[in-house]
C-alpha cells in the first residue's frame, strides 16, 4: 500500500491533529447548511452559502499561494487555524444570542470563505514538507483519507447533535475540536525548504511564474481540467444536498447528516482504492483518471432520476467516490514533481480550479433547483456535461492515436 509517509512520526502527528480540525470543519459544513435550509427552506440560500464559501478561492487562493512560497509556512498555518477558529466562536456567539439572518450567515460563510482560500495553499505547502520527498505521493493519499473519514464521520454527529441539543450548541462543539489540532500544528518540524529563487521575485512576477509552470506542463495542465469540471458538476451537485435530503425525501436534518456521511464512505473507499494502488508516476495523469470524470458526471443523472431514499444515498456515495478518486490522482500528478518554493502558487491554481468550481456549481444548481426542482436540474446539468466532456475526451484520444 502507499503508505510510506506513516513512517514518519512527524506526520502521524499531524494526521492526528488534523482529524479534529476536519471534523470541526465538516460538522460546521452540515450545520451552516441546515441553519440555511431551516430558516428559509430556499434551495437559492443553501447555494448562496455554499457559493459564498468557496468563491473567494477563485480570486484569492493565488495571492495567497505567493504569500506562503515566501514565508514561515508553519506560522502560516498557526494563523490561518487561529482565524478559523475565532470565525467559529463568533458564528456559535451570534446564533446562542438569536441575532443570526439569511445575510449574517452568507456573511460568515464569505469569512470562513477567505481563510479557506488560504487554507488550501499552505496546507498543501505544509503536508509534503512534513516527510522525505520521496514519500510526497503517500501524503497526499494520507491525508486524503484523513479528510474523508472526517467527512464520513462528522455529517453524521452534526445531524445527531442538532437533533439532540440543537444548532448553537452543535456549533460550540465544533469550535472546542480547534483546539487540539492547533495545539500539535505548534509541535510539528518541517524538513529545510528547497528553493529555487523564483519565489523571490516581485510579488506579481511570482504569481505568473506559478501560470506559467501550470500552462507549459501538460499533465498539470490536464489534471487541472479534469478536476474543474469534475468539481463544477459533481462536486457542486453534492454541495446543495439540504435540498435534497428534506425538500426531495423528507428526511430532515438527519437524513442529511446520513447522506452526507455516505457520501464519506465513498471518498474514504476511493483513497483506499488509490492506496492499494502502485505509486503514480511523475509527470503523468492516468488513464482511468480521465476516464473517472465522465462516470463522475454520468452519475450526477443519476442522482436526479434516484426514486428512492436508498438509491439516492448509493448513488451519492458512488458519486464522492469518483470525485475523490480523482482529486486524490490529479493533486498526486501535480505535486510529484513540484519544488518546494513553487508549491503554494500551484497548488493555489489547482485550489482556485477544485474550489471555484464547486463554488459556481452549488450557485447554479441552487438557482435551477428553485427554478425547476432539484431532480430536473441535476438530469440536464449532469446529461449536457457528460455529452461535452466525454465527447472530448474521445476526440483527444482519437488525436493522440492520429498522431
Amino acid at each position: 500500500m502507499n503508505l510510506g509517509a506513516l513512517k514518519s512520526n512527524n506526520f502521524r502527528a499531524y494526521v492526528f491533529g488534523s482529524a479534529f480540525g476536519l471534523m470541526a470543519i465538516w460538522m460546521q459544513r452540515i450545520t451552516v447548511g441546515w441553519l440555511a435550509w431551516e430558516m428559509t427552506e430556499s434551495a437559492t440560500l443553501v447555494g448562496a452559502v455554499a457559493f459564498f464559501l468557496f468563491a473567494p478561492s477563485i480570486v484569492l487562493s493565488p495571492l495567497f499561494g505567493v504569500w506562503v512560497d515566501r514565508m514561515n509556512v508553519k506560522r502560516a498555518v498557526l494563523a490561518v487555524q487561529i482565524l478559523n477558529a475565532g470565525l467559529s466562536a463568533a458564528l456559535w456567539a451570534t446564533v446562542a444570542s438569536g441575532t443570526v439572518s439569511p445575510y449574517l450567515l452568507v456573511l460568515f460563510s464569505l469569512l470562513f470563505g477567505v481563510v479557506m482560500a488560504a487554507n488550501h495553499p499552505v496546507r498543501m505547502s505544509l503536508t509534503p514538507r512534513l516527510v522525505r520527498r520521496e514519500y510526497v505521493g503517500s501524503v497526499v493519499t494520507i491525508v486524503a483519507i484523513n479528510f474523508n473519514i472526517a467527512r464520513m464521520i462528522g455529517p453524521a454527529v452534526g445531524g445527531v447533535l442538532i437533533a439532540l441539543i440543537g444548532v448553537a450548541h452543535t456549533l460550540l462543539v465544533q469550535w472546542l475540536l480547534f483546539l487540539p489540532y492547533i495545539f500539535v500544528l505548534t509541535r510539528l518540524s518541517l524538513r529545510p525548504r528547497r528553493d529555487t529563487g523564483s519565489a523571490q521575485e516581485p510579488f506579481f512576477q511570482a504569481l505568473a511564474a506559478g501560470l506559467r509552470y501550470v500552462w507549459r506542463t501538460i499533465s498539470v495542465r490536464e489534471a487541472m481540467f479534469v478536476a474543474g469540471i469534475l468539481a463544477l458538476v459533481a462536486r457542486g451537485a453534492l454541495e446543495v444536498l439540504p435540498p435534497l435530503a428534506d425538500g426531495v425525501f423528507n428526511k430532515g436534518a438527519s437524513g442529511l447528516g446520513i447522506l452526507m456521511s455516505v457520501t464519506g464512505v465513498g471518498a474514504i473507499l476511493g483513497g483506499f482504492s488509490q492506496a492499494l494502488l502502485p505509486p503514480q508516476e511523475p509527470g503523468r495523469l492516468p488513464l482511468s483518471t480521465r476516464l473517472a470524470i465522465v462516470l463522475g458526471l454520468a452519475l450526477v443523472v443519476c442522482l436526479g432520476f434516484a426514486p428512492t431514499w436508498e438509491s439516492a444515498l448509493v448513488v451519492a456515495a458512488a458519486m464522492s467516490f469518483v470525485t475523490t478518486v480523482t482529486a486524490i490522482s490529479t493533486q498526486t500528478a501535480i505535486q510529484l514533481d513540484l519544488e518546494d518554493d513553487m508549491r503554494g502558487r500551484v497548488m493555489s491554481l489547482w485550489a482556485v480550479i477544485a474550489a471555484g468550481g464547486s463554488a459556481l456549481g452549488a450557485g447554479m444548481m441552487g438557482v435551477l433547483a428553485d427554478a425547476i426542482g432539484l431532480q430536473s436540474a441535476l438530469i440536464i446539468t449532469g446529461a449536457s456535461s457528460t455529452t461535452l466532456v466525454g465527447g472530448y475526451l474521445m476526440f483527444m484520444h482519437i488525436r493522440r492515436i492520429a498522431q
